[in-house]
């Protein structure tokens, strides 16, 4: 089927390289994103067959850490790196365990809060939901904002997410540091729900296929980086982890939803490259 001539680009997208939200995007069948980033999907494909499955298992994994919190009794939820709007949104999880959840999403992706603005606005829900466009580099600039549009109460438990958006915060950054930063600001009984990409314990049967998918994102504007299991471990310190503590995406509650992670993710879990973890401050 011929894809039809892609729209005009909202204000300030960059289109001159694919970008991770609007690849990831692609790769969960979504259309918020333009010819550049579908070429470089096509190839990621080419080059690493199970990106897709494994891109569909991390989205997974955010809905079901999302879920457990939600009943948990979480009901506000700050979401940074929230993507394009896709299948299994925070605020459509949580309010289908919580109808009075609301939820915050920021993302530095022009496109993604675009989408995201429209489809709350659609839904009839713009007024208990918000969007923000931000750097989760910049704790001092977004934590304000959330806390401006109104959809949050900084004296009640908020779940903060950062799942799949870590990991394009470069090594020479102050990674641990911003996230600590967030976890200060909240208040106690608050949730910290995140994933990563590792190449530590992951098969090295297809390391070549690792090894050029992520050279291949360094010629994007969003290149990626991998830390190890112990590094994400510090990201939690001083929170109490949710069992199992640091696990694989597709290991983390599996029982909690269904999964598409199929059988090569399912006889292997550390196939996916992805860890994650739930931590609650105390």
């Amino acid at each position: 089927m011929t894809q039809a001539p892609d729209p005009e680009a909202p204000e300030g997208v960059d289109l001159d390289r694919p970008n991770a939200a609007r690849i990831y995007d692609w790769f969960l069948g979504g259309t918020a994103n333009w010819a550049i980033d579908r070429e470089f999907g096509e190839r990621a494909v080419q080059t690493f067959p199970m990106i897709k499955t494994i891109a569909r298992a991390g989205r997974e994994f955010l809905g079901r850490g999302v879920r457990y919190m939600a009943q948990q009794g979480i009901d506000q939820f700050l979401d940074i790196g929230s993507g394009v709007p896709t299948v299994g949104n925070v605020h459509e999880i949580a309010t289908s365990v919580n109808p009075n959840a609301r939820c915050v999403y920021v993302d530095n992706e022009p496109v993604a809060v675009a989408h995201s603005q429209i489809l709350l606005e659609r839904e009839g829900v713009a007024d208990r939901h918000a969007v923000l466009q931000g750097d989760l580099r910049d704790p001092a600039d977004i934590w304000p904002r959330a806390l401006d549009t109104g959809v949050l109460d900084p004296k009640r438990p908020i779940g903060l997410i950062m799942v799949g958006v870590l990991y394009f915060i470069s090594r020479d950054e102050p990674a641990l540091e911003i996230v600590r930063k967030y976890l200060s600001l909240l208040p106690s009984g608050s949730y910290f729900l995140s994933s990563h990409l590792t190449d530590d314990g992951v098969p090295t049967s297809d390391g070549e296929s690792r090894e050029a998918i992520h050279k291949q994102y360094q010629q994007s504007s969003t290149p990626f980086h991998f830390r190890s299991r112990a590094e994400f471990a510090e990201f939690f310190s001083g929170l109490e982890l949710v069992e199992p503590g640091i696990a694989w995406v597709s290991d983390w509650h599996p029982e909690a939803g269904e999964s598409s992670a199929g059988d090569r993710m399912a006889d292997d879990p550390s196939f996916s490259g992805g860890i994650c973890a739930l931590g609650r401050k105390p």
